[in-house]
């Protein structure tokens, strides 16, 4: 139960936050609008980089040559790669997704770069996706609305 204490305050937490009481434990749901960068261990930090410029335009924002790190994306999203030419690849991110705002196009060029999109373009209910896969193995996945529509 939310304390009188908060209201005394003018506090009107129902609508600032979402509040969910569990046990006697308040649970604060925060409330993600994007995705806002996925940190990633490459082989070829170079090779890496060169296919999200030539695929998604993406420029390096910031260069950590210290930590073998270059942080590369635009406005909205970043990808901060870190080079490990030991690493074996495991792959402990499923996939992870972009909302493409000029789909058909980018599905366009991953074809004339031959970039693998081992399912090609599935059609959901609300929106279509690609999935591509990078020099590296990560899966990438390309949709037309954000959030597949949901």
């Amino acid at each position: 139960m939310i304390s009188s204490n908060f209201c005394e305050i003018g506090l009107d937490l129902v609508k600032l936050l979402k509040i969910i009481s569990i046990g006697g434990m308040l649970m604060v749901y925060l409330k993600a609008l994007s995705m806002d960068h996925a940190n990633m261990f490459v082989k070829e930090l170079d090779e890496s980089i060169k296919f999200y410029q030539n695929l998604f335009g993406f420029e390096v924002k910031k260069e950590q040559p210290e930590q073998d790190l270059k942080i590369i994306g635009n406005d909205t999203i970043k990808l901060c790669l870190y080079e490990n030419p030991e690493m074996d690849f495991v792959k402990g991110i499923n996939h992870f997704g972009f909302h493409i705002e000029n789909f058909d196009q980018i599905v366009e060029k991953c074809e004339q770069m031959d970039v693998p999109m081992p399912y090609g373009v599935i059609e959901w209910e609300s929106s279509r996706s690609v999935y591509i896969t990078d020099p590296k193995g990560y899966e990438v996945e390309l949709s037309k609305v954000q959030g597949g529509g949901l």
